[in-house]
């Protein structure tokens, strides 16, 4: 069932953005502007396109927003995967989509501030704080251990 309604708003999402949906649209709007005189302007011929249009916006909300989440939460993975990837990239980076809105900001101001700095003509400086520590730095500083032989078999 998910897999089907993903297709089916990706697919919407799709049709939905094309100019010829919109031309569509506005036809549909000059039809039903040209029909008025047929109907004498009655609350009918209004409530038509005010529901018409009222069922496709309630409904195509949910499809567009469905897209654009999982647009979204494809590239948060890309970018961080990219973050994890680059060695001189502050780990820290990675997944600041899930901090709050005061921590966003605070991190978005260091970056916009070396931003300005080197619009300046100065060097990048690294964002305050500690660097974000990876899992190969981790491991890089225990100490191996020696790990004892397994017997073989037949020896």
């Amino acid at each position: 069932m998910e897999k089907l309604f993903i297709r089916f708003a990706t697919l919407t999402a799709k049709v939905a953005g094309k100019p010829w949906t919109f031309l569509a649209c506005c036809g549909i709007v000059v039809l039903w502007a040209l029909s008025g005189p047929i109907f004498q302007f009655n609350e009918t011929w209004q409530l038509v396109i005010n529901t018409g249009t009222t069922i496709i916006t309630f409904l195509m909300v949910f499809l567009i927003q469905n897209t654009q989440n999982r647009d979204g939460a494809a590239m948060q993975a890309k970018l961080d995967e990219l973050l994890f990837a680059v060695k001189k990239a502050d780990a820290r980076f990675i997944g600041i989509e899930h901090l709050t809105d005061e921590e966003l900001d605070a991190i978005l101001r260091e970056v916009e501030a070396r931003g300005l700095a080197v619009h300046r003509g100065k060097p990048a400086g690294p964002i305050k704080g500690k660097p974000g520590v990876r899992v190969e730095d981790v491991e890089a500083e225990q100490p191996k251990t020696a790990r004892p032989k397994t017997a073989r078999p037949g020896g």
